[in-house]
């Protein structure tokens, strides 16, 4: 009879520890191959004991699969809780968001790594390329979003400071330090950024923030947010669609006219759900509230003699006001 380790009455948990991160549909392990994994946790094994345990797993409801083959047979661990693909989307996912900071960025994807096996995990190292990606600098931006949940949660108000760079490259404090104090009410993915979107109780008005440009946030313990009227009837995707780059201004029903080549842009830019009118055979337009901004009237450049603005009047010469500033740069 085998002397029992310290560790032998962790042997399940270690047989499951082993068989999550050495073993998967391409890298199955036999029964003396887990009886060596063992060993090298203290914990002593026989190939009969083996056997028990695995029953013993599957009959706790872990999917283990046997595999029998002269060579290269054995156990895996079949069920996981995300498949390889989900799981490379998710690191994609995070290498992409710009609202999270590289040294965030590389801890988070060392954790999804730790949900596939060690050889899947090595697939998924090779596509991690964040070193060179644009990402925030505030590294409190997990801090800052479980704050505003929180305050979400208990329909609290919040105070921040508004942050910009400056030409040392460094994040300060917006308008002197001006401490802003607005009800959050939700938090929305745009462009690639993480906002805050907030009723300012100053104004009376809807306002979205840039969370990580947000600093010092503090819940105003026992002060009610506001502005539940506004946000009954609030549409946060309309709100994104029609607010280029998250950019404020004045809101306006605008028609644009469009060469048919351009319909998967305005899809992708207002939604499947915008009504398309045909114009002629070459052209469509559409009708849509857009907030007037520069971001806007870049958007509408950017794509060229294929796009134009076609009414109302005033938003169509005050862009014109703004091609002619811009060209007015390049005169000399």
């Amino acid at each position: 009879m085998m002397p029992k380790s310290a560790n032998q009455k962790l042997k399940l948990l270690y047989l499951v520890k082993i068989l999550t991160e050495q073993s998967d549909e391409e890298h199955c392990m036999s029964a003396q191959a887990l009886i060596d994994a063992l060993g090298a946790y203290g914990v002593r094994a026989e190939r009969k004991s083996i056997y028990d345990d695995i029953a013993q797993l599957i009959d706790f409801g872990y999917d283990i699969v046997l595999v029998k083959a002269k060579t290269g047979g054995g156990y895996y661990l079949a069920g996981r809780e995300f498949e390889l693909a989900e799981l490379k989307l998710l690191v994609e996912t995070v290498q992409a968001s710009r609202f999270l900071t590289v040294k965030k960025s590389r801890e988070l994807i060392a954790k999804i790594e730790r949900l596939a096996s060690r050889a899947e995990a090595g697939q998924l190292q090779r596509q991690v390329y964040v070193a060179n990606r644009i990402k925030t600098a505030n590294e409190s931006i997990y801090y800052i979003v479980d704050d505003i949940h929180r305050a979400i949660q208990n329909n609290e108000q919040i105070s921040f400071q508004y942050l910009e760079w400056n030409l040392e490259r460094e994040l300060v404090p917006r308008k002197d330090g001006k401490v802003y104090r607005v009800s959050p009410w939700a938090l929305t993915c745009k462009d690639e950024n993480y906002y805050l979107i907030a009723h300012d109780g100053e104004n009376d008005v809807i306002k979205h923030f840039r969370v990580d440009k947000m600093g010092h946030i503090k819940a105003l313990s026992g002060i009610v947010r506001e502005g539940v009227e506004l946000f009954e009837k609030f549409d946060i995707a309309a709100y994104a669609n029609k607010t280029f780059g998250m950019f404020s201004g004045r809101e306006e029903v605008v028609t644009l006219t469009f060469e048919n080549r351009f319909i998967g842009v305005v899809m992708d830019r207002f939604g499947r759900e915008v009504p398309v009118r045909k114009r002629d055979e070459a052209h469509f337009s559409v009708r849509v509230q857009v907030a007037l901004s520069g971001q806007f009237y870049g958007w509408m450049t950017g794509l060229g003699a294929g796009a134009k603005i076609t009414a109302p009047d005033d938003v169509v010469a005050e862009y014109c006001d703004y091609l002619h500033r811009t060209a007015a740069q390049y005169e000399d």
